[in-house]
Order: C-alpha cells, then structure tokens, then sequence
C-alpha cells in the first residue's frame, strides 16, 4: 500500500494541482519573528532608516515571506504531516508592512511510491509583483 493512502489528505497529489493562502503582513508578524529568531535588523524597526533606503519602507523578514509557503504545505497541498526536505527560493523584491501577500504553490512532480512531491512556489504582493520564487520539494508523514 502507497504511503499516500495513509495520509491526512489521502491522495497522491497531481501535477498541475495547486493550492493558494492570502496574508496582509503586519508590525506584529515583525515582532513575532523577532522574538522567535532574534533578528532586529533596523530595516524591520526603524522606519526613518527604511524610508530612506531603497525599499522606501519597513520590510518584513525573508522568514515571513516564506512562512505563508510552509503554511500552505502543512494545511492545504500536500497537506498535514508535510514537511520541507528542501528549498531553492529567490528573493526578489522585498515585502513592505501592510502588503497583502499571497502564496501559490504548484505540484509540478509526484512520486507514486513515496509521498514526496517536487513544487513551484511563489509568493506575490498585492500589485502581482514577484516577492518570492523557486523550487521546493517535500515529504509527507502520515498522521
């Protein structure tokens, strides 16, 4: 029996399959990072600095732009018990407290005889700009 049949979600994922999650950033998504990773880069606090660099504001963490993508793996597609085994990720423009962000992530390979699956992923701003692209690939643990 498939490894795939005894997870949450119970199916093999398909290529072509996707799965979409929506999230404005806020000040608060800074400060909870912070507090889990440390990071206090001024570009994230002070907003006099940020305004006057070349993102025009205060940026959010890499960590939360690519947090919305561990959240569609863990909750939609794959789906519970689904973790990262790796990631090639670009950052290419930065987020901005108060973007409106939205992760997509695309099943472009699936294996049948082991529940781990090759993905497109991005992350976008409201106005359809790239923040994020690249690859990842996971492996999920029946739950």
């Amino acid at each position: 029996m498939s490894a795939w049949l005894e997870t949450a979600r119970g199916t093999v994922p398909q290529v072509g399959e996707f799965a979409e999650l929506q999230n404005e950033v806020t000040m608060r998504d800074i400060e909870l990072f912070t507090e889990i990773t440390g990071d206090k880069n001024p570009l994230h606090y002070d907003r006099q600095l940020a305004e006057k660099s070349i993102f025009g504001g205060l940026i959010v963490q890499g960590g939360v732009t690519s947090g919305i993508l561990n959240a569609i793996v863990a909750e939609k597609l794959p789906g519970p018990g689904t973790v990262f085994l790796n990631v090639d990720w670009s950052f290419t423009k930065a987020v901005l407290v108060g973007d409106v962000i939205t992760g997509r992530i695309e099943v472009i390979d699936a294996r049948d005889d082991k529940p781990i699956c090759n993905l497109q992923t991005t992350v976008t701003n409201q106005h359809g700009e790239v923040c994020l692209s690249g690859k990842a690939t996971t492996f999920t643990v029946p739950v």
